[in-house]
């Protein structure tokens, strides 16, 4: 259907997610003969111009690979775009360093401004030879370089069935990448108005409740074995005169 110069073997796809513009990552799953590889799973956390708000981090957006932004369209999501090349752009200049392996298909969850963004990045990095389709949720349609017009495969057929379980957990992949760096954020943001907690005492703080709320809930005797007396009683008296959640 895609005319494809070979069986599409290695079919790697890549997802975006945010939610209310903050924390923009991005997920790389790989299915191989039909099977997914969940080792070669990759996650990335959007750094520039495709980072939530437009506000990434300038180092990553200046580097000259990075520096051509997918065009601004209308009525669209111009920073999913940029993201889109973003992590598509990190991936494959890592497998350029690496010496491969190179996919015989790559998929976009989204339509032609997502493709579009794919196709800068491989631009970019003088891979002219990958080849990308963009699947579209509303409808299930495959969008093609080139093709004015969306392939329409029937929802019976096993083509669009490989094409949209690689979709689906790329999806599933990102939110999961996105939750927890939400809560990340807000964990430590929370703990960083509290005096004497840095990173390390943080991450004890986390391996040991796993989530803010949890030691929000703490007792003293909880605390103690973590953070010491001095600390856990700071932490409680940060927590004390926060308003109760209900």
């Amino acid at each position: 259907m895609l005319d494809l110069p070979a069986a599409p073997h290695r079919v790697e796809c890549f997802d975006i997610s945010t939610v209310q513009g903050r924390e923009t990552v991005g997920s790389l799953v790989v299915c191989e003969d039909g099977r997914m590889q969940r080792g070669e799973y990759r996650k990335f956390r959007v750094q520039g111009l495709g980072a939530a708000g437009g506000r990434g981090r300038r180092k990553a957006a200046a580097r000259p690979a990075d520096a051509a932004a997918p065009a601004r369209e209308s009525r669209a999501k111009p920073d999913d775009f940029a993201a889109m090349e973003e992590v598509v752009l990190r991936r494959y200049r890592r497998l350029l360093d690496e010496g491969g392996p190179f996919p015989d298909l790559v998929v976009v969850d989204g339509g032609k401004g997502q493709l579009t963004s794919a196709y800068r990045a491989f631009e970019t990095l003088g891979l002219g030879n990958l080849v990308a389709v963009g699947i579209a949720k509303r409808d299930e349609e495959l969008f093609t370089r080139g093709a004015s017009e969306p392939i329409r495969l029937p929802k019976t057929s096993p083509a669009l069935h490989l094409v949209q379980r690689a979709r689906d957990e790329a999806h599933r992949f990102a939110v999961t990448y996105h939750r927890r760096a939400r809560r990340m954020r807000d964990f430590e943001s929370e703990l960083d108005l509290i005096p004497g907690i840095g990173a390390r005492r943080r991450r004890a703080l986390l391996e040991r409740f796993g989530s803010l709320a949890n030691v929000r809930r703490a007792s003293r005797e909880d605390l103690l074995p973590v953070i010491g007396p001095r600390l856990a009683d700071a932490v409680l008296e940060h927590f004390a005169r926060l308003p109760v959640k209900t």
